[in-house]
């Protein structure tokens, strides 16, 4: 049984810790939305949105294209039609890139 206890115990512990390197924490108003990472890193695992203007957010390479758009758009920080503006100029950048 203590045998059990133990795995189980490690268990949580890599649970969690897979939980936290999977997901940003953005910190919206006064709630907390997840938002799945593309790829295990903690680069933005905690990002707040207080004081910043949604089109500083989008720099941001890692949360673009990880989809804070949309949660922006959700959450009315960002209209569709300014977020639809905003990422057509990125995606020409990012075709930029690859040249």
């Amino acid at each position: 049984m203590h045998f059990a206890k133990k795995i189980a115990i490690w268990g949580a512990i890599i649970f969690v810790f897979y939980f936290i390197l999977s997901h940003h924490f953005i910190i919206i108003d006064n709630s907390i939305k997840l938002l799945k990472k593309s790829t295990l890193s903690l680069n933005y695992t905690i990002f707040s949105t207080k004081a910043k203007i949604a089109e500083n957010i989008l720099e941001i390479d890692v949360l673009r294209r990880d989809g804070i758009g949309d949660l922006l758009v959700k959450n009315g920080k960002l209209g569709r039609k300014k977020l639809k503006k905003i990422l057509e100029s990125y995606d020409e950048y990012d075709d930029e890139e690859e040249y």
